[in-house]
């Protein structure tokens, strides 16, 4: 079920109005901070709601906080299967002798009293007897009759009890608005006994490839074109995402056809990914028709893999979509995405997601860098014989080597001012959380 949006937000900026607020923004030389603080102006949240039945909700964000309803647990009870009793009764220079005077279970509450020197048997999760705090596992007793003793030091007063509430209070925020609802979330939902969600839809992401030397799976070898991998690229990335993906296939580099690819695109979705076409001293068309279509920018980013990246809105009437212009090549385009993409889907969908955290790692080999660009190098992250986490290359990093990236399980980031790495330097590491 769909409702109508919740928030209304101002207009989008233009680009140019964008631009003009980033101070040191020069499109044919752009630093890696400075797209991303561009995209964060650009792209506005999707702010149509849905209610989802809990099985369904996994992936999704929220679109409202979660008040809780309840209290978990809604009682104090007992962490361990054990005895329980008074923790005022332990002895500190010899055992602590009880004596058991019944059992409580859980799923009910023990309804007799326990008198000075007594004790309760209880298993996991029973809630606690009226005026019993501390519970010793079973195991650390011994039993002689219907007496159990305690040796001393073993433990103190409210050990082994879990208090009413010490999970989630009833009134207080137990998720807020912009959480990316996962399996620890579904439970915790579930644990309030609510049984649907509310969610913002899911932004509907169109992709197409641009090229005459693209080849669709299927179709036959032919000198001087390639089998398009980006397509299966970025439809994985955008599904691991949680967006929902438009395949368009293959357009060629033909004016016509670009335009009723751009036109399709815009009436269904809120964003278009293509892949190619963007690079200077290629044919004009995609560029031309993007530039005819909509504000759109074009950039040289200070970067490795992936120098060329187009973006903007592509407008048809009253609807528009964002517009992500990747390189052609398939390592700069998972490296873009994982960079720029990602982060601006995420904003998109409005999931209030921290960047991915770059881990401090030890380089096993030397690494050539110059100054005055970011490199994202496909790297193989592990643990050496003294815990440290270390590092190194996949070896070639072409960014048409796409076996690299299967290969790989993070990026090896180094920084927009930083120079050659020595063997031992601790480098920056993106670690891959299964969206590449």
């Amino acid at each position: 079920m769909t409702t109508p949006p919740s928030t209304t937000l101002s207009p989008a900026p233009s680009l140019s109005e964008i631009a003009d607020r980033l101070q040191g923004y020069d499109p044919q030389a752009l630093s890696a901070r400075h797209v991303n603080d561009f995209l964060a102006q650009l792209v506005q949240p999707v702010r149509e709601q849905e209610t989802v039945a809990l099985m369904q909700a996994h992936g999704r964000i929220l679109a409202r906080d979660v008040v809780s309803p309840i209290s978990v647990p809604p009682h104090d009870n007992s962490a361990m299967d054990g005895y329980a009793f008074r923790g005022t009764e332990l002895q500190t220079d010899r055992p602590t002798v009880l004596t058991v005077v019944g059992t409580a279970l859980a799923g009910a509450a023990w309804q007799g009293t326990v008198n000075a020197g007594e004790c309760v048997r209880i298993m996991t999760g029973a809630i606690m007897p009226a005026g019993l705090d501390t519970v010793v596992p079973q195991e650390l007793v011994q039993m002689d009759g219907d007496k159990v003793q305690i040796s001393p030091g073993l433990l103190q007063a409210g050990d082994n009890r879990r208090l009413a509430g010490e999970d989630l209070m009833a009134g207080h925020p137990a998720l807020l608005a912009g959480t990316r609802i996962g399996p620890a979330a579904c439970g915790l939902l579930a644990s309030l006994g609510l049984p649907t969600a509310n969610v913002w839809r899911r932004p509907k992401v169109a992709y197409f490839s641009t090229g005459d030397e693209i080849l669709s799976l299927g179709e036959a070898p032919r000198e001087g074109a390639v089998y398009d991998s980006n397509r299966y690229t970025v439809a994985g990335m955008v599904q691991a995402l949680g967006c929902e993906l438009i395949d368009m296939g293959v357009v060629r580099d033909e004016p016509t056809a670009l335009e009723q690819a751009f036109v399709h695109a815009v009436s269904q979705a809120d964003a278009i990914i293509t892949s190619g076409g963007v690079s200077v001293g290629e044919a004009d068309y995609t560029k031309a028709m993007m530039k005819k279509l909509g504000d759109v920018a074009f950039w040289r980013i200070a970067m490795r893999p992936g120098r060329p990246m187009a973006v903007g809105r592509i407008q048809r009437g009253e609807r528009s979509a964002i517009l992500f212009g990747l390189p052609g090549n398939p390592v700069a385009v998972m490296v873009t995405f994982a960079a720029f993409v990602r982060p601006a889907l995420q904003r998109l969908m409005g999931w209030q997601a921290p960047p991915l955290p770059l881990l401090k790692a030890k380089s096993t080999e030397a690494l050539r860098k110059k100054p005055g660009r970011t490199e994202y190098q496909r790297g193989i992250v592990s643990t050496n014989a003294a815990g440290e986490l270390v590092v190194c290359t996949t070896g070639n990093q072409g960014s048409g080597v796409l076996s690299s990236m299967v290969q790989a399980n993070g990026l090896i980031v180094l920084g927009h001012n930083q120079g050659h790495v020595a063997v031992g330097d601790e480098v920056d590491v993106m670690v891959f959380d299964g969206h590449l």
